[in-house]
């Protein structure tokens, strides 16, 4: 295979095997990974070296010696309920103590918070000793918990690979680079690592400081996982920064948020936007000073898109300011993988899932089984958005026990770098732009509706659905926010605008549904020409009589009981356009009672006598509603359709179309090629329509053919 854009994981005592590799996928790159290392002889194979660091793990006897210095986090303990007279709380009872150690090094009635949950109010009698906390003088049958600030006692990433990987070493603890006297050091010993890997291209960090937030019960299992968290940038120094800054103090709750740390699933409080606004400025500034460094020594700099990620935040303000040479991220799906090839930076690289871990690679497992649907996703968002390189992670010892998987890694690197070549790094032939509303905009792009990386979630695949089939599509794509529908209204090149779901979360948009300005807004658009589509409850907000805001907009509504005595009009499923190639075949959680509010909607499918997908007019424009929306090749279609329908474009969906479900294509003008796929594990027959020309072909399993 041509020799290029693919980082292999080495592994000291797999050199002969490596070698093969090298010709049989075409490696360019080695990379070690946490657990494994090079050995000099794969370092002088001529490949370029990959050599992976994260700084704040990297000195443990100076984190150890300095444990005033470790990263903290505040936590909040259980709910208990007073009864008669004081009352006493574990405040570590469902905690893992090798994780965590309260801080009682500070001033406690400063740094840690007891709430009365009934009320919402702050108790201020109370005490602490020996990990309890007394509750003096509480209410009765009230509700209290303390919020409290704890030391990280073991680095969460390092604690993961120990707990689910058997890793041996001691554990790790990490270090807070918010401290001067940190920083001075963590350069110095980087400075030395540098000269030490005389060999070494590319410096991967993993990532830059502060780790996604991670916690562990009691029993040593995980507790709550925030991808997208802050929660262990704090500490009563950083504290004391920000209030000079912003002129203002945080208190515990306003990172403990009632027990929901500030989940990108509510909308964010200014006070929380402050905090991460104040941590992205200085990670940025921080990462540059370490990038700047391996630029000194000729070295690459990328950075991990993943573990101690918090504060880089790639689509922010300061990002750019890093000066990193690529980014490099794990790919599970079509979402993440547009996640990472989106970000404005020189090269994008992609770790494709499985990692090569004993979860998967086991005697009895199917790795192909685990890749194949991850690929099919992966390289729909890749004909869209080019990648640079791609690789995988983990132990190639254990990869190399299962044959078919080698063969099957075989087939996507000629796919990927196929991609590469014919596109020659540019994006396919683009119809028009789709606007995603939410409460985070660009912020969090690609980052809807996910707690954890790619990982499958009841309350999110009924709508992450909607973004994994947009990353394929032949849209540009932006992600807006409610601030820039209210002050600008939606953008002049905006054709659609999606707003997908439940009622009150950040991605539904919750209490900016009441403010006029966002409703007029959007309601001129669609009325001037524009297209609204809903998934699941847009646009919810209950105020005046209704759920749905855009009631009017979208032709349906949604009894939540305060109507339920008003007789609700009776309608049967109706042929259109939208469902031509087929219908939804599963809106996952879907939604109950949702029925008819506009007399001109039409109603085209019906589950439990609720409407689950309807169309409506408005104005010059259209809407469609959704109930969910999992991802499909079904469920794509139908999205493709409705898009182009919202739009009043449907003629032009065929310039670039597969008359099957299951295939699609793209235009690559550059290069005069079309790409076209096989999003199945099965043959395939489809038309291929473009720019009026047709051509019937029968596609492979898994095929990717170049016209």
């Amino acid at each position: 295979m041509e020799k290029g854009r693919f980082t292999l994981p080495g592994e000291t005592g797999m050199e002969e095997e490596i070698k093969r590799l090298v010709e049989l996928w075409g490696v360019d790159a080695i990379r070690d990974s946490d657990g494994t290392q090079l050995s000099q002889e794969l370092i002088d194979l001529g490949l370029q070296v990959y050599s992976t660091i994260c700084l704040v793990r990297l000195d443990n006897e100076y984190a150890k010696a300095n444990q005033d210095k470790l990263q903290q986090i505040f936590l909040t303990s259980e709910r208990y309920t007073a009864m008669d007279g004081e009352l006493q709380i574990n405040i570590m009872e469902r905690l893992f103590d090798q994780q965590f150690r309260p801080n009682e090094d500070v001033d406690i009635h400063k740094y840690w918070q007891v709430m009365d949950r009934t009320t919402g109010e702050t108790h201020s009698e109370w005490y602490y000793a020996d990990g309890f906390v007394t509750v003096k003088n509480p209410k009765a049958y009230h509700e209290y918990s303390v919020d409290f600030l704890a030391y990280q006692l073991w680095e969460p990433v390092s604690m993961y690979n120990h707990l689910t990987n058997d890793w041996k070493e001691e554990h790790r603890m990490p270090i807070d680079v918010r401290y001067p006297e940190v920083q001075e050091h963590i350069l110095t010993v980087f400075e030395q690592w540098l000269k030490d890997h005389p060999k070494t291209d590319v410096v991967r960090f993993t990532t830059f400081f502060y780790c996604f937030d991670l916690m562990y019960n009691q029993l040593g299992k995980e507790r709550a996982v925030n991808w997208f968290g802050y929660m262990a940038t704090v500490s009563p120094y950083a504290l004391e920064l920000f209030e000079k800054e912003y002129g203002y103090a945080m208190t515990p709750e306003d990172f403990i948020d009632n027990g929901r740390y500030n989940t990108p699933f509510k909308n964010p409080t200014k006070k929380y936007l402050d905090w991460m606004d104040f941590n992205m400025k200085f990670v940025s500034e921080f990462a540059k000073k370490c990038v700047d460094l391996a630029h000194k020594y000729s070295k690459k700099a990328i950075m991990f898109l993943g573990d101690h990620w918090a504060g880089t935040e790639p689509y922010g303000s300061y990002f750019q300011n890093i000066g990193l040479d690529a980014v490099v991220g794990a790919a599970g799906d079509g979402v993440t993988t547009r996640m990472i090839a989106d970000i404005p930076v020189k090269e994008t690289e992609a770790r494709f899932y499985p990692y090569f871990f004993p979860d998967i690679f086991h005697e009895g497992g199917n790795p192909v089984g685990e890749s194949a649907p991850i690929w099919i996703k992966c390289r729909r968002a890749i004909m869209r958005k080019p990648m640079a390189r791609m690789g995988y992670g983990g132990y190639l010892s254990l990869a190399l026990k299962f044959p078919d998987f080698v063969e099957h890694v075989t087939m996507i690197a000629e796919q990927f770098k196929s991609i590469a070549k014919y596109s020659e790094g540019k994006s396919p032939r683009t119809s028009f732009k789709v606007g995603v509303l939410n409460s985070w905009g660009k912020l969090r792009s690609w980052q809807t509706h996910q707690v954890a990386h790619s990982l499958w979630n009841q309350r999110c695949y009924s709508y992450l659905g909607v973004l994994e089939a947009l990353a394929g599509m032949e849209f540009e794509v932006e992600f807006l926010c409610f601030d820039t529908i209210r002050e600008q209204g939606v953008p002049s090149d905006i054709q659609v605008l999606i707003n997908a779901g439940d009622a009150y979360t950040a991605w539904s948009g919750g209490d900016n549904w009441a403010d006029e300005k966002v409703v007029s807004a959007v309601r001129k658009f669609v009325a001037e020409g524009g297209g609204f589509i809903g998934v699941g409850e847009p646009s919810a907000y209950e105020r005046d009589g209704q759920l749905f805001t855009l009631a009017d907009v979208l032709g349906v509504q949604k009894e939540i009981g305060f109507t339920a005595s008003n007789n609700k009009p009776q309608v049967e499923k109706e042929a259109h356009f939208i469902t031509e190639d087929g219908e939804i075949d599963s809106y996952g959680e879907g939604m109950s009672m949702v029925y008819r509010y506009s007399e001109g909607a039409k109603v085209l499918d019906i589950q439990d006598k609720s409407c689950t997908l309807a169309v409506n007019e408005y104005g010059k424009g259209r809407s469609v509603y959704m109930a969910g929306l999992p991802y499909s090749n079904a469920n794509a279609r139908v999205l493709l359709r409705a898009i182009y329908w919202a739009a009043s474009r449907e003629a032009e969906m065929e310039s670039c179309y597969c008359t099957n479900p299951a295939t699609e294509c793209a235009v690559y003008p550059q290069s005069g090629r079309i790409c076209v796929v096989n999003n199945s594990m099965e043959a395939q027959e489809t038309e291929v329509h473009c720019d009026k020309n047709v051509c019937k072909l029968t596609l492979q399993p898994l095929e990717c053919m170049w016209l």
